[in-house]
């Protein structure tokens, strides 16, 4: 039997240093629960003259990455540098040299995740990024472990910590957008540059990686519908709590008669339901199978320790194949034929926030307008929107196809007596049964 398993760590930034730490401070009961030890032997590193707090088993720094991914004692490459091209080259390269892959790099798995998973395939070696989504939330473990029996129809969920915090704080602290992104960069919650985020690119990534291992297709980055958050008023979370809903940025994925959709989108949330009550840089995952019904995973999405968490538990999985003899083996591949959902088959409630001129007959005509395409309304609220012969309407509707919601929009936008589509949102977590 193996008694020792070497690992080669390209980056030692903060999830990288998490690492090393996790192994060291756990190396007693990591060798105990897999029988075997497991060593930090390199470290590719970008300055080795840099001041670094090194454990006391200190693995040998290095600048050139060759002498990582070729050195034959190392049985496990841990790719924490980020990027894309450069990472992408180091691990085709350390699996082409039989080496197993552990990353936590959500951008390059959701852009060449499935080419990266045929070469661990054809090449014996497990390659597994259990920390590109939810930090220390095992959810795709969920996915591929514990739910792997069940047809998932649906993965929905807040898998952006910055995202959430600051619409947590602009709903309960009733302050602006840029404030609370302020507050976030200070806190260290939010990037110099937190474009990715606030954009829903940073989920849209995510959700492109849960989409292909639920629904076992190879869903690609550009299939996620994405809008991100920095057009969102005050106004519009005010009216949501009045009618009892909570704005997340949420990630969807449904899949249903063998097509699936998928987007990254500001959705009102019903109080009641469970990803309503998600606050702060949290993360969470409801999954809906089959068999199993409704599931859900909640946890810090980010940080050095909990990302740390699932790379080191990944490595464990790694050395447990290892020892077995099975590397290579637990790779899914999705080979499913996609399918998109078209518009006309994709339903939901919508909440819509319109500017109107404040005179009569107006509010009938645009009644008449949903009226004439099948569309009503769960909730109306009317308000005098300023004083220049204006009117705030804030309509919530009844579920309806997306395609003859953004044609009933289309229609509207040509009356004379509306002024402005002000807003509109996905409303979810209430009973879709009208």
């Amino acid at each position: 039997m193996q008694k020792q398993v070497s690992i080669g760590l390209l980056g030692f930034g903060v999830v990288g240093s998490g690492v090393v730490k996790m192994i060291e401070n756990h190396r007693e009961e990591l060798s105990q629960k897999l029988g075997c030890d497991v060593t930090v032997k390199h470290i590719l590193v970008r300055d080795k003259e840099k001041q670094r707090d090194l454990p006391l088993h200190s693995p040998k720094l290095t600048t050139d990455p060759a002498e990582v991914l070729n050195d034959p004692d190392i049985d496990i490459i841990v790719e924490v540098m980020g990027g894309i091209e450069e990472a992408r080259k180091h691990i085709r390269h350390a699996l082409q040299n039989k080496k197993h892959v552990v990353t936590a790099n959500k951008d390059l798995i959701a852009l060449h995740g499935q080419e990266l998973l045929e070469v661990a395939s054809e090449n014996h070696c497990d390659l597994f990024y259990e920390a590109s989504v939810g930090g220390g939330i095992p959810v795709l473990r969920g996915l591929t472990d514990g739910l792997i029996s069940d047809r998932i129809q649906e993965v929905m969920g807040i898998v952006n910590g910055t995202t959430n915090y600051i619409l947590t704080k602009m709903d309960e602290d009733h302050v602006s957008f840029d404030k609370a992104l302020g507050d976030a960069q200070n806190l260290g919650f939010a990037e110099a540059d937190p474009t990715a985020d606030i954009e829903g690119l940073d989920a849209a990534r995510k959700m492109a990686i849960l989409s292909r291992l639920a629904f076992s297709m190879n869903v690609e980055l550009d299939d996620v519908e994405t809008s991100g958050i920095t057009d969102i008023a005050l106004k519009d979370l005010e009216y949501g709590n009045q009618l009892g809903y909570v704005m997340k940025l949420i990630g969807f994925a449904k899949k249903e008669n063998g097509s699936i959709e998928i987007s990254v989108q500001p959705t009102f949330f019903d109080k009641k339901h469970p990803l309503a009550g998600v606050k702060n840089e949290y993360n969470a995952v409801y999954i809906k199978g089959e068999a199993v019904g409704e599931t859900m995973f909640y946890g810090p999405g980010a940080g050095s320790m909990p990302t740390a968490t699932a790379v080191v538990s990944d490595i464990m999985a790694v050395v447990k194949n290892m020892l077995l003899g099975i590397t290579g083996k637990s790779n899914l591949i999705a080979g499913l034929d996609k399918e998109i959902t078209p518009d006309e088959r994709r339903f939901a409630k919508f909440y819509v926030r319109l500017h109107v001129k404040d005179k009569a007959g107006v509010f009938a005509s645009i009644s008449q307008l949903f009226h004439d395409k099948e569309i009503s309304f769960e909730r109306i609220i009317q308000r005098p929107a300023s004083k220049n012969q204006l009117a705030e309407v804030i309509l919530v509707t009844h579920q309806t196809s997306l395609a003859n919601f953004q044609t009933t929009l289309e229609q509207l936008q040509e009356m004379e007596s509306l002024e402005s589509i002000q807003s509109y949102y996905r409303v979810e977590g209430v009973e879709k049964n009208d």
